[in-house]
């Protein structure tokens, strides 16, 4: 039995391999926007599911040793494909770059580990909707991206929506934490403008390899300052976590590589429905009136904006 059923595994991998190359045939054919934000939704949904095995990690660890490990099993994860192409295949041209990228991000994640313990999931995401207008605003201003007005109106809409959701818990009890949370907004846009700038002249898989190193190197020495050892169940977690992580941030720097950044961020705003379904499927966090009124309004632009970007711009009259 053994033997047939290695052999019918066998015979299934021609067709399996043919669907492959079909589907990936027909994704080709789309067009470079449409591409960018499917990479983009992937990123989206790989990032909630992260996000929420890293809250339930920040609130039995501390917050920077849940930062390192996050990162260094990100880096194992990645260690096979290295070896396996060589760690020439990996140098990059611009290691100042990376560290510099590394930095930033290191930066930003402080901020998220330390406020994320005392934020629901959806509200954490939720806030995290103003980094677009800080990403779009400086792909127009640093690379020069054509700002069409559809999307400033998108995420515009996009950011209303967030301020329906966020405008209660400020004057609520741990505002403080969701105006630290809200901080980490233009830090992370500033990562995400200098990953736009690497994917220049660097492949997708090297910066996600160099950004696990260098938040890796960078978050060590807070870490071992209120070190405690895992338990099993927190080792495995932080397995997916390094296998989330580093999935997320390909789809991610896939759907930089292929589209204007500033499009991408559209359909960022989905992630909320992603986070609410999570967080209340966890952590038994019921989203709150704002969170589904505003959960609508972005939904609403996110659908909105892909339908036009699908498109493309109108086509300009010739006097």
């Amino acid at each position: 039995m053994a033997v047939q059923d290695g052999g019918s595994l066998r015979a299934k991998r021609p067709m399996l391999m043919r669907h492959a190359l079909l589907w990936h045939k027909r994704a080709s054919r789309l067009d470079p926007v449409v591409r960018g934000l499917l990479w983009s939704v992937m990123a989206g949904l790989t990032f909630a599911v992260l996000n929420a095995l890293m809250r339930g990690l920040a609130l039995q660890l501390d917050p920077f040793q849940t930062q390192f490990l996050r990162y260094l099993f990100g880096l194992l994860v990645m260690l096979p494909l290295v070896l396996r192409a060589g760690l020439a295949a990996y140098r990059p041209r611009n290691i100042a770059g990376q560290f510099a990228r590394g930095a930033v991000h290191s930066f930003g994640l402080a901020l998220w580990f330390i406020a994320v313990p005392h934020i629901t999931l959806a509200d954490t995401t939720a806030i995290g909707f103003t980094g677009p207008i800080f990403i779009m605003i400086g792909a127009a201003l640093v690379f020069g991206e054509k700002m069409r007005w559809e999307r400033w109106l998108a995420a515009l809409i996009g950011l209303a929506g967030v301020l329906i959701v966020v405008a209660p818990k400020l004057s609520a009890t741990g505002g403080g934490y969701s105006l630290l949370m809200l901080a980490t907004a233009p830090v992370f846009a500033a990562s995400f403008l200098i990953t736009k700038g690497l994917t220049r002249y660097e492949r997708p898989a090297v910066i996600v390899l160099w950004q696990s190193i260098t938040v890796t190197v960078i978050s060590l020495p807070l870490a071992l300052i209120a070190w405690r050892a895992p338990t099993a169940a927190q080792w495995l977690a932080f397995l997916a976590c390094g296998i989330l992580g580093s999935a997320g941030h390909y789809f991610l720097t896939r759907s930089f590589s292929i589209a204007d950044i500033s499009a991408t961020q559209s359909v960022k705003f989905l992630d909320l429905v992603w986070a609410s379904l999570l967080g209340w499927l966890i952590f038994t966090d019921r989203p709150s009136q704002s969170t589904l009124i505003g959960g609508v309004v972005i939904c609403a632009s996110t659908i909105w904006i892909a339908r036009r970007e699908a498109r493309g711009p109108a086509p300009q009259k010739i006097a």
